[in-house]
């Protein structure tokens, strides 16, 4: 089964073609960070016009890469939520027009799951139960991902952040500190100069439960930078990026004794951060635990994985209705 995929949920115009949920053909992403820089976030008006003159050419691109014509193609899909809803509705909507003129069934799918099913593209054997760490700009959530009733994976929401996401505290940091967009990769870089025990910053909910909360931090890195305006920058950078490192892995590491799982997995962009990604594998290595790390490619948004999720998706549901409106506060469906 070959399924045309399309992300646009947020600033990434994105085309794949994916086959049988697991082997990508494909993979086109047209990234908008320059026209966003200058603003230090993401505009959303800016992100929707983007996607309007960037998502035809990925499309063919995606096609023609992967050598495939409408008539080689399954289904076509796209993400419906969650995210901004101006660039969700520029995908959805030609992801509906290409099923209809092609006569193929149309598969919604939830943004987070397609970050939850990354991990299944470079890795099918992964195996059940294994706890998620989702950290992007907009969510942070903690996850058991287990097998239930015939043969259907389902989500088990463990912990998730009351404030600001990982990424979110990230890239509000770096803005501060005048680091440039996006944070992630910018704290990074400035860090990789830097001392992680220089500033003792705060863990947020530290030993309390599953949830996180950044807001704190960040409020406490600019209360210590307006203290010391002289400070190194660089040890500030990496004693902030320590301290959500610090607070991510052990609460991942907690839920995975707690929930017995086999693994830890990692998705979502701020998954793509080094110390994160050997953080997970060194404790996974002491646990006796296997360590999902996807590619950095699969961890930012792509539309490869909303292809993977799409084509499981239509195996236990079916198709989505043409008229299946977009939701910019789509959940994922936890079960208790």
């Amino acid at each position: 089964m070959k399924v045309l995929a399309i992300e646009t949920s947020c600033d990434e115009t994105a085309a794949a073609v994916v086959e049988d949920g697991r082997r990508v053909l494909a993979s086109v992403v047209s990234s908008q960070a320059r026209l966003h820089e200058k603003y230090g976030g993401v505009v959303p008006e800016v992100a929707s016009r983007a996607h309007l003159e960037l998502l035809g050419p990925a499309v063919t691109e995606a096609l023609g890469r992967a050598s495939v014509t409408a008539r080689d193609l399954d289904a076509v899909a796209a993400t419906i939520g969650p995210g901004l809803v101006g660039s969700l509705l520029v995908g959805a909507s030609a992801a509906k027009a290409y099923a209809w003129s092609w006569g193929l069934p149309f598969v919604g799918v939830n943004h987070m799951e397609g970050h939850l099913h990354a991990a299944f593209l470079e890795d099918p054997l992964l195996s059940l139960p294994t706890v998620v760490l989702l950290v992007s700009g907009g969510h942070t959530y903690l996850i058991c991902m287990q097998e239930g009733l015939a043969g259907k994976v389902e989500y088990r929401l463990l912990g998730q952040t009351l404030d600001d996401a990982a990424g979110e505290a990230f890239d509000k940091v770096a803005r501060f500190l005048g680091l440039g967009y996006p944070g992630g990769p910018a704290i990074e870089r400035a860090a990789a100069g830097g001392d992680p025990n220089a500033v003792a910053f705060p863990r947020g909910l530290a030993g309390q439960g599953y949830d996180f909360s950044f807001s704190g931090l960040k409020t406490s890195v600019v209360r210590y930078m307006r203290a010391n305006p002289a400070a190194d920058l660089a040890d500030v950078a990496a004693s902030f990026q320590e301290a959500v490192v610090d607070v991510l892995v052990a609460k991942a590491r907690k839920a995975a004794a707690a929930t017995a799982a086999r693994a830890i997995c990692i998705g979502g962009g701020v998954a793509a951060n080094t110390s994160l990604r050997q953080r997970v594998e060194q404790v996974c290595r002491e646990d006796g635990r296997a360590a999902f790390i996807p590619s950095r490619a699969m961890c930012t948004d792509n539309a490869a994985m909303i292809g993977a999720t799409a084509w499981y998706r239509l195996r236990t549901d079916g198709p989505t209705p043409l008229d299946a409106p977009v939701d910019p506060n789509l959940s994922l469906p936890f079960v208790n």
